[in-house]
């Protein structure tokens, strides 16, 4: 007598595999992982950037912001405002005042709180309304402290 599995006995695993498969991939939902990561990122960002501004304005800051205006291409600009051109790709993310966000981080006395300055973790690989890839978030400046919310 030969010892072994029969073709149903194998096909029967399979399916039940199949079945558990997919009702895991169902249940975890990568695509919904993935941006809840991307959120989870981008809340993480901005804290950090609350945080060096904050800094920034207290050991930097001598009353009114600097003359210079945010890159915000893709968003609409307050009443007011002008809307600026966009930094290269090689200094976008530079702290040293010619990133997409024109504070020197570099002048505060314990030196810069952020290595660099942080880019959206875009979702398409494109940028609203643009081709390109490296996707700046989008900060709105008074002219004085008083316009700065903590």
């Amino acid at each position: 007598m030969k010892k072994g599995f029969t073709l149903i006995e194998l096909l029967v695993v399979i399916a039940i595999l199949a079945v558990l498969a997919t009702a895991t991939v169902l249940v975890l939902n990568p695509a919904e992982l993935l941006k809840q990561g991307r959120d989870s990122t981008r809340i993480s960002d901005l804290a950090a950037l609350n945080g060096a501004v904050s800094l920034w304005v207290a050991d930097v800051l001598d009353g009114t912001w600097p003359n210079t205006k945010v890159c915000t291409s893709n968003t609409t600009q307050a009443p007011g405002q002008a809307a600026a051109s966009c930094t290269s790709s090689s200094t976008v993310t530079t702290v040293a005042g010619s990133g997409w966000l024109p504070l020197n981080f570099t002048s505060i006395a314990a030196g810069s709180p952020l290595s660099r300055l942080p880019l959206d973790p875009n979702n398409t690989g494109t940028c609203k309304g643009s081709t390109t890839t490296m996707c700046q978030y989008a900060v709105n400046m008074g002219t004085t402290t008083a316009g700065y919310m903590n």
